[in-house]
């Protein structure tokens, strides 16, 4: 298909490299060969701990980000990578919750979960959820003022922080003032529109979905699911922390995002979606430096500093650093 994007991201599309995920141990190292260095901002200390896992599981590492003149309790992010389920780590995704702290004077907590199909639902989504529990029990120590946590996640870390969203709720707690669901992964069902016509999409497509969903529900399931593992399927939505929605206009997850965003604001969520015309799947990432690539993640600030009562305190980082692996 032809599709019409953004100017300035057609190069990247054209270039974008293939995703197939069907030789996972091919695609893993692939990421890990595309992924741009990180180099940690000065204004950060950074630093890893292993937390304790779910019950009977094991441990879970967080990766904290701290800014070095923090004096008072600050808000906090608590970020899910993307990767189909199935691939990317904390490492590979380390320039977005380090924006988001230097930016608005936060701390970032970035999660290390287990991945598909070597561990399916509900490994995933219990471990995301079991380091939120650790960060909001340590939130003094960490210095973290506990009522501004907000949970964000891209694809389907997007998928997991709605998952932990509904968790928190049901389960008592942890409170959660905010979510930024970023291109978000939520109905294994893949009857869009959307998901039906992108079947050559660059980084995401219809066939990349259906491969990603054997592998976290396994190759057999079908019928219900437990919302945990789809959030479109929860039948009450209400009672979740305010949310900021992002799509992309040739994403075969586009629709998905919509429709969770409408289902949002019928239970009285508020909810702020932005849609972005040209854009495809994770061009955010691989289109950095670019004007509509830039907008995205200024808006993604500012929806963070609104929650937070905050106003960005520091400029959007210059230069492009493109990431291929923003699934």
């Amino acid at each position: 298909m032809s599709y019409n994007y953004d100017p300035e991201l057609v190069p990247l599309a054209l270039a974008f490299p293939e995703t197939d995920i069907t030789d996972l141990g091919r695609a893993r190292e692939l990421l890990r060969q595309q992924q741009p260095p990180f180099t940690a901002p000065e204004s950060l200390r950074i630093e890893k701990r292993t937390v304790p896992g779910p019950p009977g599981d094991p441990d879970v590492e967080v990766c904290i980000m701290t800014p070095r003149d923090l004096t008072a309790p600050a808000p906090a992010v608590y970020w899910i990578h993307g990767g189909g389920f199935v691939l990317g780590d904390v490492d590979g995704d380390l320039h977005a919750p380090a924006h988001i702290a230097v930016s608005l004077g936060a701390v970032a907590v970035s999660v290390e979960y287990r991945l598909a199909p070597e561990h399916p639902y509900p490994a995933a989504a219990e471990d995301c959820y079991a380091g939120l529990k650790w960060m909001a029990g340590h939130a003094a120590e960490l210095g973290i003022d506990a009522s501004r946590i907000a949970i964000a996640g891209v694809s389907a870390g997007g998928c997991l922080a709605t998952a932990v969203a509904l968790m928190a709720r049901d389960r008592g707690g942890p409170a959660l003032c905010f979510q930024v669901l970023d291109i978000p992964v939520v109905d294994d069902r893949l009857q869009t529109p959307s998901m039906l016509a992108y079947t050559d999409t660059p980084c995401w497509d219809y066939p990349s979905a259906v491969l990603s969903w054997q592998a976290y529900l396994g190759p057999d399931h079908h019928g219900d699911l437990a919302p945990y593992a789809a959030p479109a399927r929860a039948d009450d939505l209400s009672g979740l922390p305010a949310a900021y929605v992002v799509t992309c206009e040739f994403d075969p997850l586009r629709d998905e995002g919509i429709e969770y965003a409408q289902r949002l604001i019928q239970a009285g969520v508020a909810t702020e979606l932005h849609h972005y015309p040209g854009t495809f799947h994770g061009s955010c990432a691989a289109g950095a430096g670019t004007a509509i690539s830039d907008r995205m993640v200024d808006d993604r600030t500012a929806a963070l500093a609104r929650a937070f009562g905050l106003k960005p305190a520091h400029p959007r980082p210059t230069g492009t650093q493109k990431a291929y692996g923003m699934l």
